[in-house]
Protein backbone atom coordinates (compact mmCIF):
# COMPACT_ATOMS: atom_id res chain seq x y z
CA UNK A 1 0.00 0.00 0.00
CA UNK A 2 1.45 3.70 -0.25
CA UNK A 3 2.82 5.44 2.54
CA UNK A 4 0.92 8.12 4.17
CA UNK A 5 2.53 11.57 5.71
CA UNK A 6 1.35 12.75 8.67
CA UNK A 7 1.38 16.71 8.74
CA UNK A 8 2.21 17.65 12.54
CA UNK A 9 -0.13 20.76 13.42
CA UNK A 10 0.22 22.34 16.59
CA UNK A 11 -3.65 22.10 17.62
CA UNK A 12 -3.84 18.54 15.73
CA UNK A 13 -3.23 16.05 18.41
CA UNK A 14 -4.44 18.03 21.71
CA UNK A 15 -7.25 18.75 19.71
CA UNK A 16 -7.64 22.38 21.11
CA UNK A 17 -9.03 25.18 19.04
CA UNK A 18 -7.12 28.11 19.05
CA UNK A 19 -7.91 31.38 20.59
CA UNK A 20 -9.68 33.96 18.61
CA UNK A 21 -7.74 36.87 17.60
CA UNK A 22 -10.21 39.54 18.26
CA UNK A 23 -7.76 42.03 19.78
CA UNK A 24 -6.00 42.01 16.26
CA UNK A 25 -9.12 43.06 14.54
CA UNK A 26 -10.21 45.60 17.15
CA UNK A 27 -6.70 47.02 17.07
CA UNK A 28 -6.54 47.01 13.21
CA UNK A 29 -10.53 48.85 13.61
CA UNK A 30 -9.68 51.24 15.51
CA UNK A 31 -6.59 52.03 13.99
CA UNK A 32 -8.32 52.23 10.09
CA UNK A 33 -10.94 54.48 11.79
CA UNK A 34 -8.85 56.29 12.92
CA UNK A 35 -6.68 57.29 10.26
CA UNK A 36 -10.26 57.76 8.33
CA UNK A 37 -11.14 59.77 10.76
CA UNK A 38 -7.94 62.41 10.39
CA UNK A 39 -8.79 61.65 6.73
CA UNK A 40 -12.28 63.33 6.79
CA UNK A 41 -10.63 66.46 9.27
CA UNK A 42 -8.23 67.36 6.89
CA UNK A 43 -11.05 66.84 3.67
CA UNK A 44 -13.17 69.48 5.70
CA UNK A 45 -11.55 71.78 7.63
CA UNK A 46 -8.44 72.88 5.61
CA UNK A 47 -8.69 75.15 2.29
CA UNK A 48 -7.88 73.26 -0.90
CA UNK A 49 -5.06 73.21 -2.22
CA UNK A 50 -1.48 71.46 -2.39
CA UNK A 51 -0.54 71.62 1.05
CA UNK A 52 -4.29 69.99 1.79
CA UNK A 53 -3.77 67.06 -1.10
CA UNK A 54 -0.35 65.93 0.04
CA UNK A 55 -1.56 65.18 3.04
CA UNK A 56 -4.91 63.56 1.54
CA UNK A 57 -2.88 61.40 -0.31
CA UNK A 58 -0.20 60.54 1.83
CA UNK A 59 -2.91 59.55 4.47
CA UNK A 60 -4.35 57.77 1.74
CA UNK A 61 -0.94 55.70 0.98
CA UNK A 62 -0.63 55.20 4.36
CA UNK A 63 -3.70 53.79 4.47
CA UNK A 64 -3.81 51.09 1.79
CA UNK A 65 -0.62 49.79 2.79
CA UNK A 66 -1.73 49.09 5.83
CA UNK A 67 -4.60 47.16 4.89
CA UNK A 68 -2.12 45.17 2.62
CA UNK A 69 -0.17 44.14 4.77
CA UNK A 70 -2.74 43.29 7.67
CA UNK A 71 -5.59 42.10 5.17
CA UNK A 72 -2.88 40.63 2.60
CA UNK A 73 -0.97 39.26 5.24
CA UNK A 74 2.06 40.92 3.58
CA UNK A 75 3.45 41.46 7.02
CA UNK A 76 3.53 38.24 7.69
CA UNK A 77 5.91 37.42 4.60
CA UNK A 78 9.42 37.38 3.90
CA UNK A 79 11.37 40.62 3.27
CA UNK A 80 11.89 39.33 -0.58
CA UNK A 81 8.68 38.97 -1.45
CA UNK A 82 7.49 42.19 0.52
CA UNK A 83 10.19 44.32 -1.87
CA UNK A 84 9.14 42.72 -4.82
CA UNK A 85 5.52 43.66 -4.33
CA UNK A 86 6.39 47.53 -3.23
CA UNK A 87 9.66 48.06 -5.36
CA UNK A 88 6.74 47.93 -8.47
CA UNK A 89 4.09 49.52 -6.95
CA UNK A 90 6.47 52.62 -5.77
CA UNK A 91 7.67 52.77 -9.21
CA UNK A 92 4.10 52.01 -11.04
CA UNK A 93 3.39 55.54 -8.80
CA UNK A 94 6.24 57.08 -9.97
CA UNK A 95 5.19 56.62 -13.53
CA UNK A 96 1.63 57.81 -12.90
CA UNK A 97 3.01 61.23 -11.51
CA UNK A 98 5.97 61.41 -14.23
CA UNK A 99 2.61 61.03 -17.03
CA UNK A 100 0.37 63.25 -15.07
CA UNK A 101 2.96 65.90 -15.69
CA UNK A 102 3.97 65.53 -18.61
CA UNK A 103 0.66 65.33 -19.99
CA UNK A 104 -0.42 68.73 -18.28
CA UNK A 105 2.62 70.07 -19.77
CA UNK A 106 1.96 68.65 -23.54
CA UNK A 107 -2.05 69.82 -23.05
CA UNK A 108 -0.65 73.82 -21.70
CA UNK A 109 1.82 73.74 -25.01
CA UNK A 110 -0.43 72.19 -27.75
CA UNK A 111 -3.39 74.90 -26.02
CA UNK A 112 -0.95 77.94 -26.02
CA UNK A 113 0.24 77.19 -29.14
CA UNK A 114 -3.21 77.53 -31.35
CA UNK A 115 -3.96 80.90 -29.09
Amino acid sequence: MASHSHHTDEFAHSGEIPKPQTRVIWKTFFILCGLTAIEFAFAFMMEPGSLRNAIFIGLTLFKAFYIVAEFMHLKHETKGLIWAVLVPTVLLIWLLVALLVEGTFYGESVFNYFD
